[in-house]
């Protein structure tokens, strides 16, 4: 574990993924010049509605989950693998940074089981992560990867991509974990909240004022605190403040 605490993981969401800056690239090589090992998770979310709608699917999500079908996992695989996952290794490579697509290899980097499979179908959680793996890819290269879980019999299965990169910032005991998203932070009234406390947290779900897109996010940073990650924050700009929330904020 004390290897990984220079890893920072960056869960990438399925719009922010078309909104990368110039600035986002800069700030991947100052991580990278500093030696730290970075991992991208991303997401694609608004591309698999697209084409599951384009393909006659029907697009159902309970909070925040997808649920999927096997037609919709097959869409979700092509999307995640054939379109999202290349063009973001292209662009990191493209700004001259070692990319490495992480699910292309064919080596399991996600271990999972099913989350709820009457209510969700092909969802699954993350029980495990192939970290000798991961490890050895971050050493010298920028790690890309789905949130694909690969079940005990073999069987592949969609992961929320925010509670699947919480789980792996854990379990690489990372410094920092950051949602990279298409809005500045956890929002209130058209307001950036600077910082968030899980008892506030959990006061905005009760009150609905967190949006269902945002719980799973929330959800996920205050996991991944609890279990030993130092810092996430979530924001739209890898320079901007967003919402920050610290392990010092679990409490109160």
């Amino acid at each position: 574990m004390a290897e990984m605490a220079q890893t920072i993981v960056i869960k990438i969401g399925g719009h922010a993924t078309n909104q990368l800056s110039p600035e986002f690239f800069a700030q991947l090589h100052a991580w990278h010049d500093a030696g730290k090992q970075i991992l991208i998770v991303h997401g694609g979310g608004p591309q698999i509605s697209s084409w599951s709608k384009k393909l006659g699917l029907t697009v159902k999500k309970i909070n925040g989950i997808r649920v999927t079908d096997s037609e919709t996992l097959k869409v979700t695989q092509a999307v995640l693998l054939g379109l999202v996952q290349p063009m973001l290794c292209q662009k990191v490579t493209a700004s001259d940074l070692p990319a490495l697509g992480l699910n292309a290899t064919g080596q399991p980097i996600i271990y999972g089981d099913y989350l709820n499979q009457k209510l969700f179908g092909e969802v699954g959680q993350l029980t495990d992560i192939n970290q000798d793996y991961i490890a050895a890819a971050l050493k010298t290269h920028i790690g890309v990867m789905a949130p694909l879980a690969v079940n005990p019999t073999g069987h592949l299965l969609n992961v929320n991509g925010d509670v699947a990169a919480a789980g792996i910032a854990r379990m690489l005991g990372a410094e920092e974990f950051i949602l990279l998203t298409d809005v500045p932070g956890v929002m209130v009234k058209d307001h950036v909240l600077s910082s968030l406390s899980k008892q506030k947290a959990t006061h905005m779900f009760k009150e609905k004022l967190i949006t269902a897109g945002m719980q799973p996010k929330i959800q996920a940073a205050f996991d991944a605190l609890q279990n030993g990650v130092e810092k996430v924050t979530i924001t739209n700009k890898l320079q901007s403040a967003g919402t920050t929330l610290l392990k010092s904020q679990l409490v109160g």
